[in-house]
């Protein structure tokens, strides 16, 4: 019984309903706590305490041993998660709203949100529509372009829709594999509860704030002296271009972030890239600051890096995006198929849910005499690609692998070919002006070859295929059979040189 009213004491020290835990000086003025509204969640008979335990696998231990753990504030976050009768941790991972979608460096965020609903914790997901207003220097040379609010505002509805729909996906998957037990995860009734994730932008709490509140109640806890040592900040202050006032201050407004959820919305666990590590440090300092309290952690993972250090989401043509609008799910699942060997297992850990004993015997795979090079890359695609189109985008990036393949025996049709028409090169040339035309003056007519000799060259190599098939007759004429559905071609050069002729 003693035990049980110590507890009862303890769970009321750390969820007072209003601001009296405060210390004096550190009591907020009317008008702010009501624009913070400031309560934190008081228990319910809705949180685990009240209800059977599950054996719960660590979410810190799993990400650990997949290698999505770079920092954590305090390894007291691993007992938290250890702890069967603790509060589902509530999790928050930020995104900027820069582009109209988020790309492959921001897909690990994602991931670990996924991982931490999986074991049981609720998450949120934050856009950024009023610190996207202002930039954040963490990893940047140079500050970025401001953009008008209406593009800030279109970039903010694509992105919420975006990851709704990545996370809502993965968590009514029954069938994505998550490479634990299923009766350690979660049950499927609170898994796929509503309540499991939301997604939120900050827009709607800076909105009601002004900056003399804001600075009477936020900037006097700030120290420049701390703020100035953080690492994003020191670059800044190092190079030619030197930091604005408004990036400088960028710490600040996320560190706000933290601390308004963790006070509105019970959120005490933040996510971040490990470029993020000051913003996130100055949310955790700020909220024992304000609130005298302990309970909020951050943690950080590493960037997606390749084995030679350069960042990996990143092509030739720019980065690799999430949203199909973007970048199809064909164009996407290649940039996976084109992985390095060096650098595939590691990346499965990382970007996938599969079993680590099921990556073990893939990577045993690729040592062995017969491998047929690709198998794990073309796994890690379509895990990849399934988590982020689903199963009708991979499916689609699948159908279009094989037609567009040269040698494929697949009947080509103009919707696989139109489909990928935005990620690969093409021109229009009139109708008339190809048919009963050589197909090596096409290949320098339309910009894909720099001349009919290196067209001939090639014809001669084996390597030039029109509609997948080889051509090896350098007088090869375009006829009307050869034309898809009386309006497209598609020249290719070896296996990844593509160009499709629209024809009007």
């Amino acid at each position: 019984m003693a035990s049980a009213a110590a507890a009862a004491a303890m769970t009321a020290l750390l969820r007072p309903s209003t601001t009296h835990f405060l210390n004096p000086r550190h009591r907020l003025s009317p008008r702010f706590s009501r624009l913070c509204n400031f309560s934190l969640p008081s228990s319910s008979p809705q949180t685990l305490e009240a209800q059977p335990q599950l054996a719960i696998p660590n979410v810190v231990d799993i990400l650990r041993e997949r290698g999505l753990v770079e920092s954590i504030t305090s390894d007291n976050l691993r007992s938290v998660c250890s702890n069967p009768n603790s509060i589902p941790l509530k999790v928050y991972c930020g995104f900027d709203p820069t582009a109209e979608s988020l790309h492959l460096g921001n897909l690990i965020g994602i991931i670990v949100l996924a991982w931490f609903r999986r074991c049981g914790h609720k998450t949120v997901a934050l856009i950024g529509g009023a610190t996207g207003r202002v930039g954040d220097p963490s990893g940047k040379s140079l500050e970025r372009p401001e953009l008008d609010v209406e593009t800030i505002e279109k970039n903010c509805a694509q992105i919420r829709a975006l990851v709704h729909r990545i996370l809502h996906r993965a968590s009514t998957n029954r069938e994505l594999k998550m490479g634990y037990p299923k009766d350690e995860i979660l049950n499927s009734d609170r898994k796929d509860s509503d309540n499991c994730f939301l997604v939120v932008d900050n827009f709607d709490w800076y909105k009601e704030i002004t900056l003399l509140d804001f600075l009477r109640e936020v900037g006097r806890y700030a120290r420049v002296g701390t703020m100035m040592a953080k690492e994003s900040v020191k670059k800044r202050l190092m190079s030619e271009e030197g930091i604005s006032y408004t990036e400088f201050t960028y710490q600040l407004l996320q560190a706000y972030d933290f601390f308004y959820m963790f006070k509105n919305m019970g959120v005490n666990v933040q996510i971040g890239g490990s470029d993020q590590w000051g913003n996130i440090t100055a949310g955790t300092e700020l909220i024992r600051k304000i609130l005298q309290v302990e309970g909020a952690y951050g943690l950080t993972f590493p960037l997606l890096l390749k084995s030679d250090g350069s960042k990996f989401g990143k092509s030739e043509d720019g980065a690799i995006w999430l949203s199909p609008a973007m970048l199809s799910p064909y164009k996407f699942y290649q940039y996976f198929i084109s992985v390095p060997d060096v650098d595939v297992v590691r990346f499965l850990k990382i970007l996938t849910f599969l079993n680590l004993e099921e990556i073990q015997e893939l990577e045993e795979a690729m040592k062995k005499p017969g491998y047929v090079p690709n198998t794990t890359q073309k796994r890690l695609a379509e895990e990849v690609t399934r988590f982020v189109h689903g199963e009708e985008g991979l499916a689609e990036a699948v159908k279009a692998t094989k037609a567009l393949k040269p040698g494929s025996e697949t009947e080509l049709d103009p919707e696989t070919i139109e489909g990928i028409a935005k990620d690969v090169p093409s021109c229009s040339l009139p109708y008339h002006q190809v048919l009963n035309s050589l197909l090596v003056e096409i290949s320098v007519t339309s910009g894909f070859l720099a001349s009919k000799s290196a067209a001939r060259r090639l014809i001669k190599q084996g390597g030039f295929y029109l509609n997948n098939k080889r051509v090896d007759n350098e007088g090869k004429m375009i006829e009307e059979f050869d034309i898809v559905s009386g309006k497209l071609l598609l020249l290719s050069a070896g296996k990844k040189n593509k160009m499709i002729i629209k024809i009007s």
